[in-house]
């Protein structure tokens, strides 16, 4: 396949300009290895290229292990004379570092809401004003039932009967049959 590529690229056959229109096996192999030692040079500057990097980081690492393993053996004996303070001192940090974010989180959240609440008091539409609204027009509706339905408990009378639902009655002591309430004495038998 790259000899395919080679003579169609060679200028067999093709017109391109500084190549000529026939086929020369001396310009070709000039060409292959002009092409040869282009990929090879590219190759030999990305494999230096690369181990002078993996080299330089490879170092640094070593520098820093070393660095790491100094440090840890110069503060062991400080932390072990002084682990009866830094430790609820490290608790104490802790604690308030948690307390401190806790506290802005919650601020951040009320200032969000208050924000929102703004926006939608003004008369702007913010997202979920639409499900809100929406809710408040079910639990309103809901209430009035209720009320309703206690109004005409306490005017009409309400008596539970033996169907496992309430029933309304028209008046104070209707008696639907099984045991109810009745609105003006005591219990229905």
């Amino acid at each position: 396949m790259t000899d395919l590529y080679n003579k169609e690229s060679s200028g067999f056959g093709m017109q391109h300009h500084n190549q000529p229109q026939y086929w020369n096996p001396q310009h070709q192999r000039q060409t292959q290895n002009q092409q040869w030692s282009g990929q090879k040079a590219h190759q030999v500057v990305k494999a230096l290229t690369a181990a002078a990097v993996g080299g330089s980081l490879l170092v640094l690492s070593g520098l820093v292990l070393a660095g790491t393993v100094i440090a840890l053996t110069v503060a062991t004996p400080v932390l072990v004379i002084f682990s009866p303070v830094l430790v609820p001192a490290l608790i104490t940090v802790f604690l308030l570092v948690t307390g401190f974010l806790t506290t802005g989180g919650f601020g951040v959240a009320a200032a969000t809401v208050f924000a929102w609440m703004y926006r939608y008091v003004s008369g702007e539409r913010p997202t979920g004003a639409d499900t809100l609204d929406e809710a408040s027009h079910k639990f309103g509706s809901k209430a009035r039932d209720f009320k309703d339905r206690g109004e005409h408990a306490v005017r009409g009378g309400l008596s539970y009967g033996t169907g496992g639902g309430m029933s309304y009655g028209t008046g104070a002591g209707h008696h639907s049959g099984g045991a109810g309430i009745r609105v003006g004495g005591g219990i229905d038998t």
